[in-house]
């Protein structure tokens, strides 16, 4: 009699999060499959992904991603972002994929990223992610939270 493994669960890989190759129309497979991605621009519909996935108000996304709204406008028109937009979105496409990594559950990790954090100065981490250094704290404190050490 065969004994079934316990599979590991399942995480949203940054792709997917960002629409898959149905958006992308590629599947990355390395960072530097990320930097040709960024640099041509990711399609207006990976916003509209990640919207599904984290559950704000389009107006909050944009904030947090450092996007005025006139000009997500524009790109939604315009069906492409520039790659300092893309490379934003793709950032906060990982830092989901990590919080669900370390929470084991999409749901827990979107609660994290929306909730003030005490580790973060009572800061919510999805208010972060419009920087890179506000990004960095929000993945090492990821790593805190894994590792068991006070986050």
């Amino acid at each position: 009699m065969a004994t079934a493994a316990l599979a590991a669960p399942a995480t949203l890989s940054s792709d997917a999060l960002l629409g898959g190759r149905r958006v992308l129309q590629v599947k990355p497979r390395s960072p530097l499959d990320w930097v040709a991605i960024i640099r041509h621009g990711i399609p207006a519909a990976a916003f509209e992904s990640l919207l599904q996935v984290i559950r704000i108000s389009q107006v909050d996304l944009a904030a947090a991603l450092g996007i005025p709204e006139r000009t997500l406008a524009r790109r939604k028109r315009e069906g492409l972002f520039n790659s300092e937009e893309s490379a934003k979105l793709v950032r906060l496409a990982r830092v989901i994929e990590r919080a669900e990594g370390v929470f084991e559950n999409l749901d827990a990790a979107i609660d994290w990223l929306k909730s003030p954090n005490a580790a973060l100065k009572r800061i919510t981490p999805l208010s972060l992610l419009d920087t890179d250094i506000g990004a960095e704290t929000v993945m090492d404190t990821l790593g805190r939270i894994e590792h068991g050490v006070f986050a």
